[in-house]
């Protein structure tokens, strides 16, 4: 049971998100995540996203985790790339009573509603489009040459490989493909370049600044009490 159940139940904002990364916009078409969770993350994630697609939102990601004793966090964002502090009190009121219905989280937890921030997550192949050139770490399901883990600068998709710019010992900078099947993870890693690209993608779309004057490593967190 969340602690957004019964009728006290209320979205606030903790005090270390207002307004933090509120937008880095996507430019690109939206498309089906082919990154996917795992457990129970999986089976919450199969619950919330026809809500959030019905909402006009796209579920990024949902992780659940022991912080401060058993947190559920969603990762949603509008096809944009944009999310506002109201658009996620907007999503926390849907989902809360559904979440407490289905009854999915045996133990008491704290719901969070939050934007993918900066160093985003990489879910679907658009994503590696929209941030080719921008540094990523991407983790496979079984490994390449002996390795599973791999650093270096997108270079978007193609034939449904997913492409990266990669320092190979001896060899130097060599780009390589992977099959988009044989990716498990893959996010952005923050770097000074990604700051000033998210902040022109900020700035293209109308807003003051990342997230209205908070941190750029500060994601946007909504929490249901």
């Amino acid at each position: 049971m969340s602690d957004t159940v019964g009728d006290t139940s209320e979205t606030a904002t903790d005090g270390t998100c207002p307004a933090a990364e509120v937008a880095v916009p996507v430019e690109g078409a939206p498309d089906s995540r082919f990154i996917h969770e795992t457990g129970l993350a999986a089976a919450l994630a199969d619950l919330v996203e026809p809500v959030l697609d019905d909402m006009g939102f796209r579920l990024v990601r949902v992780t659940v985790s022991g912080r401060d004793g058993k947190t559920v966090q969603i990762m949603v964002e509008r096809p944009d790339g944009t999310i506002s502090i109201d658009d996620c009190e907007a999503i926390s009121k849907q989902l809360s009573p559904l979440l407490d219905v289905h009854d999915l989280v045996s133990d008491a937890y704290r719901l969070e509603i939050s934007s993918p921030g900066i160093d985003r997550p990489l879910v679907r192949l658009s994503d590696f489009e929209t941030w080719a050139g921008h540094e990523a770490k991407v983790e496979l399901k079984e490994p390449v040459d002996g390795r599973r883990r791999f650093r270096g600068r997108l270079d978007g998709i193609e034939d449904g490989e997913v492409r990266m710019e990669v320092e190979i010992e001896g060899s130097g900078p060599v780009v390589l493909g992977f099959p988009a099947a044989l990716v498990s993870d893959a996010r952005l890693v923050l770097t000074d370049d990604l700051i000033r690209e998210a902040l022109r993608r900020a700035k293209n779309k109308g807003q003051s600044g990342i997230g209205d004057g908070s941190e750029p490593d500060d994601d946007m967190e909504i929490e249901g009490e």
